[in-house]
């Protein structure tokens, strides 16, 4: 079978919807202004964004961006931008997270900049490269990535004489530990929608692929049950604790050691410091346990691009800027302070921002994650509806975790629902 990437190269026809976008006619916030200065709109919600645009205007003086803060996507911000398209007025440029570019995609929504982008593939990860494009096409620049370590409690490990778990089943060792030495001390707690899917991600369990333009989805198949399986029993045994990642009680229990880890993406670094500051000089960061001893497979949970819509009159105009985003050394040093991203651009990795954090016991923890990201495997592919299928899949993972079905059901229940709907949107998926 044919893998398309992370984001949707190689699905070009089999994002045609039966209620595809036409091309955009009339004015654009995007185009040119009168006076020959370049006027671009740009629409997103990452703090720090507003100070790059004026950052940027300072130093191009022949491109004025104006920068107009949206609701965060899955809470407005996309539905806005589609309509805006419909239409025939939205922004040049918007954030949007890689999981999402299929579904503009699939809606006409995106317009190709190839032309604009020449050779700036060489600049980005892979994974991230593949995130916004599609075949030829180059539909935006990539902003940032989330790859995947185990954050860890290094305080309670070494009070129990424990490593950093180097495998799956070191990790599960490591939990029965920890929960034999009191009850109320956990591995971890329960995962959802995409910090899930990072789990999934690494062991290769993907959920969509695509042969001859044909859409297949995969996320109960035998590779998915493997993950499903390994965490299922975790929970079964009472190794995961019941607080919910973001709640309240999952700050608590990382701050007073009841929670002992968190596999997650680069940016939870800023999560766990800002919710959990009971736990500073406790945490520190190791690479993600493996499945099979000596791999070096990682997962990713987030990162968005910086997506030209379709309609934008002065494309050049716009990726100059968006590509400018997500390269300038400046720039990027704010949005890392200010709003914790992670680049995706090769020459940032080792960016001074990027530094020893007293949280972490003063560990030079970003160091793991630039060693991680270019292992990020770029052959996964989002769906077309993901937040549909989002929708229901944490319906499923919410009775799992809670003694009410299992993750194996969830993802089946996902998939079928996702099947459903995309045959009703008039895609193209095998039997």
């Amino acid at each position: 079978m044919k893998r398309s990437s992370l984001g949707f190269a190689g699905v070009a026809s089999a994002l045609a919807l039966t209620l595809t976008v036409a091309g955009c006619s009339g004015s654009s916030p995007g185009s040119g202004a009168s006076s020959g200065k370049a006027s671009i709109t740009f629409w997103g919600w990452a703090p720090g964004y507003e100070d790059a645009a004026k950052a940027f205007n300072a130093s191009h003086p022949n491109i004025e961006v104006t920068y107009q803060a949206v609701q965060p996507g899955a809470k407005g911000g996309y539905q806005k931008m589609l309509n805006a398209v419909k239409a025939g007025n939205a922004p040049c440029l918007a954030q949007i997270g890689y999981e999402t570019m299929p579904s503009f995609a699939a809606q006409g929504a995106l317009q190709d900049v190839a032309k604009d982008a020449g050779s700036a593939k060489l600049d980005y990860q892979n994974a991230a490269w593949n995130a916004v494009t599609l075949g030829s096409a180059v539909y935006g620049a990539p902003v940032d990535t989330g790859p995947m370590a185990l954050f860890y409690n290094k305080r309670l490990f070494d009070s129990l004489g424990l490593k950093p778990p180097t495998t799956w089943a070191e990790y599960r060792a490591a939990g029965e530990k920890i929960h034999a030495s009191d009850p109320m001390r956990f591995i971890s707690s329960p995962y959802q929608d995409y910090d899930y899917a990072g789990l999934a991600w690494q062991a290769g369990a993907d959920w969509f692929s695509v042969d001859n333009d044909t859409w297949k989805v995969s996320m109960a198949s035998a590779a998915n049950k493997k993950v499903a399986d390994y965490w299922q029993g975790l929970a079964d045994d009472g190794l995961i604790s019941d607080a919910p990642m973001y709640d309240q009680a999952w700050y608590t229990g990382l701050g007073n050691g009841t929670i002992a880890t968190v596999v997650g993406a680069v940016w939870q670094a800023g999560v766990i410091k800002g919710g959990a500051k009971a736990g500073a000089g406790q945490w520190a960061v190791a690479p993600m346990p493996q499945w099979q001893k000596g791999d070096e497979k990682v997962g990713n949970a987030g990162g968005s691009a910086t997506a030209v819509l379709k309609g934008c009159k002065n494309t050049a105009a716009a990726w100059e800027f968006a590509h400018w985003l997500g390269t300038d050394k400046a720039a990027f040093g704010t949005l890392i302070e200010k709003a914790s991203l992670y680049p995706a651009a090769n020459d940032l990795l080792y960016l001074p921002q990027l530094k020893a954090d007293p949280y972490f016991g003063g560990q030079e923890i970003y160091g793991v994650f630039a060693t991680a990201a270019p292992n990020v495997d770029p052959d996964w592919t989002w769906g077309p509806l993901m937040t549909s299928t989002v929708a229901d899949l944490n319906d499923g993972l919410g009775k799992a975790w809670t003694s009410k079905g299992t993750i194996a059901e969830a993802l089946s229940h996902a998939q079928d629902s996702t099947l459903t709907e995309m045959r009703k949107q008039g895609l193209a998926v095998a039997p």
